[in-house]
């Protein structure tokens, strides 16, 4: 009958989504409450600038992992090396530095540098990369980039026998072992200067031609040639047998440098590292150990400056 409560179906369920329910107008607001605001384009599984930014992640990843912060300038040429930091990198764009690619965060803050690094690099036909901020700091290991890396090819080292092919007379410089990058570029440029056929380094414990030597040899590590050896003894001796024969600089040496004659022929200047100078072999091995004149108020001279002495004097001798 009608107006019976208790007929079945005669009432609704409070549960039921039909009929009015108080405050649905707040429903709209309610669906619209946590989402906050719009996702970077990055961040959207289905945008392009995702996937891109998926790819470049996985590209990182396949790089080896570095160990700790070191230093890209301290890696050795064995691989790919890098120069980052937006001073560093200008400077070896300018100084002609070889490189493969230069690496630029795809949202850098543009300044006159950024704008002369990225000329430089066009003019040299090297390969400009926008990258994200990950890719930068894989390859840079944990060092501040500022949003630039450059990448250099590993150096392309002559045979040590090479060098005895230069014009005569044959000067070359040896190095025993010197650790510093700097040293190494400062001894470059010297031979540079003074018209040295070569330098020779050990492949093992020495410094290598990265790309602070080559800043610091002011581009002559682009005239003058490195070799590689794999024993420094050995190679003296090679030298040797090619009628070259071998001073090693020591400030106790047996004769003064400028004393010595040995200096107007084929000539092998041998270097000992900066901290123990030459090893034993090396120096059993040298035709004669010269020392360089200095006050006795100061204890030794530089590698470096004690090769552009030698180079300077062998230079003499023959001119």
């Amino acid at each position: 009958m009608a107006g019976n409560s208790q007929r079945r179906g005669a009432t609704r369920n409070a549960g039921s989504k039909k009929g009015a329910q108080v405050g649905t107008g707040g429903h709209g607001r309610k669906a619209l409450e946590g989402k906050g605001p719009t996702p970077k384009a990055e961040e959207r599984p289905y945008h392009k600038a995702y996937k891109a930014k998926q790819r470049a992640e996985k590209d990182a990843a396949k790089k080896p992992a570095p160990r700790g912060k070191q230093a890209p300038r301290q890696r050795t040429s064995s691989s790919e090396e890098l120069a980052i930091g937006r001073n560093s990198v200008l400077e070896a764009l300018r100084m002609g530095i070889p490189a493969n690619v230069l690496h630029v965060f795809n949202r850098i803050d543009a300044d006159d540098r950024v704008t002369e690094i990225v000329g430089l690099a066009v003019e040299a036909g090297i390969e400009v990369r926008e990258v994200t901020k990950a890719t930068l700091d894989a390859l840079a290991g944990g060092s501040p980039h500022q949003g630039v890396a450059l990448e250099v090819p590993p150096y392309s080292y002559a045979d040590p026998l090479d060098l005895l092919e230069a014009p005569s007379p044959v000067r070359i410089v040896v190095l025993d072992h010197i650790q510093d990058p700097r040293n190494l570029g400062a001894i470059l440029r010297s031979a540079g200067a003074f018209g040295a056929s070569g330098v020779v380094i050990p492949e093992r414990r020495s410094a290598s031609v990265t790309v602070a030597a080559w800043k610091v040899s002011a581009g002559a590590a682009a005239r003058v040639p490195v070799a590689r050896a794999t024993n420094i003894a050995r190679t003296l001796e090679d030298y040797k047998k090619a009628g070259v024969f071998a001073i090693g600089l020591d400030g106790g040496g047996d004769v003064d440098l400028h004393e010595s004659n040995l200096l107007d022929g084929p000539l092998a200047i041998v270097v000992g590292s900066e901290g123990d100078g030459l090893s034993r072999l090396v120096a059993e091995t040298c035709d004669q150990i010269v020392s360089i004149p200095i006050a006795a108020t100061t204890e030794s001279l530089n590698a470096s400056v004690a090769t552009s002495i030698a180079l300077y004097e062998a230079s003499r001798a023959i001119s």
